[in-house]
């Protein structure tokens, strides 16, 4: 269902980066490597999800039988289903281990990066429902509105298949500030749409249905950061732009990661919990961290002792945090969700970016010290020698060549060491031994730590062995985990022609009307404010405006027919003068919280009442932001905290734009 690498990068080049390929998928039916591991993925998906349907049924039965016969036969029924979903979980779990799928193509041997499959859903068809709601809430014909609808649901089409490039990733992310327009539009706080959002868990296949659109809004949010880590794992990062451009893109993993656990609660896939989500953020982390080691010794110069120093920090500092990788991907939760695959890559890469901290360390003691003639160099060089460990070197003189030596042998003899754990670890994996890069990277680093130690080692030393410290861990590039930034790509409403959002959304109820003007001699006793729509701020008592049942707070959608819900105040004005006949037609809203403050407002203590009812009504629309649907919570942010959203138009914004007549 997603194209290889090659076939992304022809779609790319192909589109041209214009605003339309945005909304372009790939192809379902491009036979590649990627694509069919998609379609095996949600092949595998629907039958977890039968087998499941199927246990749950069986399951009710045996609690309500009461005959031994019966429960003997639905035991045995539990028993195949159970067989079966161990195995269908195990051929998912051995798919989402397939990490050679998303590697880049390129023949420079390079440490296998860990990526993440997208969440895969089902198709859905809005077209009945928002036709429901749009006759029934916005007195609409629903008729005029099948296109806005249909192209929102090939915007929704195209996202289940993103292409693994940037247009991918602009694609998710407008389908993603679209669903707030839809949430605005459509989701009403009094009642439900009905529609039913059937996600797949990433890693397990477990299927999980969701009428609250926050879930939606999750599994997209879930699926760039899933992307982003496709798009870091195929870099070329034997130049420094590939290492750059993959450093980016987990970095930005990380940050849609990190924005989903900030802002979602109480996620109904355990993909997306709170446990999840942070293992999913160290890890990202971490491979952040090994590009700017790979950087690091890409740029490495022959003899540089600092640069050599510099190395096996930075390979001790990736060590370290894959550590941290270890113990979040061990938590109860996870322990047994996670891929065997994964804990197996992170113990190999711990060991191996280890070994090659204390590798780095001992060429800086063999080959780089001792270089400089100048009292103050060698000083400066003995004192980086000293703090590059965790502790000071016992019973050494580091200024003794030969106590060097000794130091940077016992260096190899534990790089030996960490390199031996690491093929072993590799040895055990299934899925990792499949992976011919990996075998070859930690094979070559072995062999090296091998051969440097056979060079320096001497068939007469009977000294006493040393014992190397571990290396002081230290980067010099910290991981700059960066949120999604969803201003950064511009949408435009798609159902824009239903009105100006503040006014047209699913929150507000207001009541049409019809009102026929007789303009008089002194006009129509009426003062207009503001644009889109023109709101009517006064009424002159015993005016044509008031006989026709115009009050203040109306809005007006409609002069003498034609539309003007996204007028502009002085096109109302003229489309007002310009009339030459006697009667004005005006199709006016009153929104419901406006009609109920008139009519508090003719009580003496109306104005109390109706600022204590605005205040009970602010508090209503917070408890309704916040509180959780349907066990899905979300919390602002990202597109709502830039777009906004108010309950009415206040008139004081109106004070520049006024007209009476």
């Amino acid at each position: 269902m997603m194209c290889d690498s090659a076939s992304d990068e022809d779609i790319s080049a192909e589109d041209g980066g214009s605003t339309e390929s945005v909304r372009k998928g790939c192809d379902p039916l491009v036979s590649t490597q990627r694509s069919r591991l998609q379609q095996r993925r949600a092949k595998l998906n629907q039958q977890i999800n039968r087998e499941l349907r199927l246990r749950s049924g069986a399951e009710n039965l045996y609690r309500a039988s009461s005959n031994q016969k019966v429960k003997e036969t639905v035991a045995l029924e539990l028993s195949f289903v159970n067989s079966n979903l161990q195995l269908l979980k195990e051929e998912l779990e051995e798919l989402n281990s397939s990490m050679n799928v998303y590697q880049t193509e390129s023949e420079t041997v390079s440490v296998p990066m860990i990526p993440l499959g997208l969440k895969e859903t089902k198709e859905i068809d809005m077209t009945v429902l928002l036709q429901d709601f749009i006759g029934e809430h916005y007195s609409e014909d629903a008729s005029l509105y099948l296109t806005e609808i249909r192209e929102f649901m090939e915007l929704r089409q195209a996202m289940r298949t993103p292409s693994r490039t940037e247009a991918g990733q602009e694609l998710l992310m407008e389908y993603y500030n679209q669903l707030y327009f839809l949430d605005q539009r459509f989701f009403s706080p009094h009642r439900s749409l009905g529609i039913h959002f059937h996600w797949y868990d990433s890693l397990t296949g477990v299927p999980s249905v969701q009428r609250a659109l926050a879930f939606e809004k999750g599994s997209v949010l879930f699926n760039i950061g899933a992307l982003y880590t496709q798009i870091g794992a195929r870099q070329d990062r034997s130049t420094l732009t590939g290492i750059q451009n993959a450093i980016d893109a987990f970095q930005r993993a990380a940050g849609a990661f990190l924005y989903l656990q900030e802002n979602f609660s109480h996620a109904p896939s355990l993909d997306m919990s709170s446990p999840a989500l942070s293992m999913l953020v160290r890890l990202m982390v971490a491979q952040v961290q090994e590009c700017v080691c790979e950087k690091v010794i890409l740029n490495m110069q022959d003899n540089n002792l600092n640069v050599f120093l510099q190395a096996a920090q930075e390979a001790a500092r990736v060590s370290d945090v894959y550590s941290l990788v270890l113990q979040a991907m061990s938590v109860p939760l996870l322990k047994d969700y996670v891929p065997f695959s994964w804990i197996s890559m992170v113990q190999v890469k711990t060991h191996h970016f280890r070994a090659l901290a204390h590798y780095y360390t001992a060429v800086a003691l063999c080959d780089c010290s001792g270089m400089s003639d100048e009292d103050d160099d060698e000083g400066r060089e003995i004192k980086a020698l000293i703090q590059v460990h965790t502790r000071r070197p016992e019973k050494l003189n580091l200024h003794d060549p030969e106590d060097k030596r000794r130091l940077g042998k016992a260096h190899l003899r534990k790089a030996i060491i960490r390199h031996e754990e690491a093929l072993r670890l590799h040895s055990v994996c299934k899925m990792l031994r499949k992976m011919d890069i990996l075998q070859e990277v930690l094979s070559h680093a072995h062999a090296r730590s091998l051969e440097k130690y056979s060079d320096i080692d001497q068939e007469d030393d009977f000294c006493e062995v040393a014992e190397a410290p571990e290396i002081q861990s230290h980067t010099q590039q910290k991981p700059d985990i960066k949120t999604p930034d969803f201003s950064g790509i511009r949408v435009t409403d798609i159902f824009h022609r239903l009105g100006p959002l503040s006014l047209f959304a699913a929150r507000n109820r207001w009541v049409r009307r019809h009102a026929c003007l007789v303009r008089g001699e002194a006009g129509l006793g009426v003062t207009l404010r503001g644009d889109s729509p023109v709101l009517v701020a006064g009424v002159l008592p015993g005016g044509c405006a008031a006989e026709a049942g115009l009050r203040e707070g109306d809005y007006i959608v409609a002069v003498n027919g034609a539309d003007c819900r996204w007028a502009e105040h002085a096109e109302v004005v003229h489309a007002l003068k310009s009339c030459t006949e006697r009667e004005l037609e005006l199709d006016v809203i009153t929104l419901q919280s406006h009609e109920v403050e008139r009519r508090m407002n003719l009580s003496p203590a109306g104005e109390k009442e109706c600022q204590s009812g605005s205040q009970r009504r602010a508090g209503r629309e917070y408890e309704r932001g916040s509180s959780s649907l349907w066990n899905w919570s979300w919390r602002s942010g990202g597109v709502t905290k830039r777009l906004g959203s108010t309950f009415s138009l206040s008139f004081g914004n109106f004070r520049e734009s006024e007209s009476m007549f």
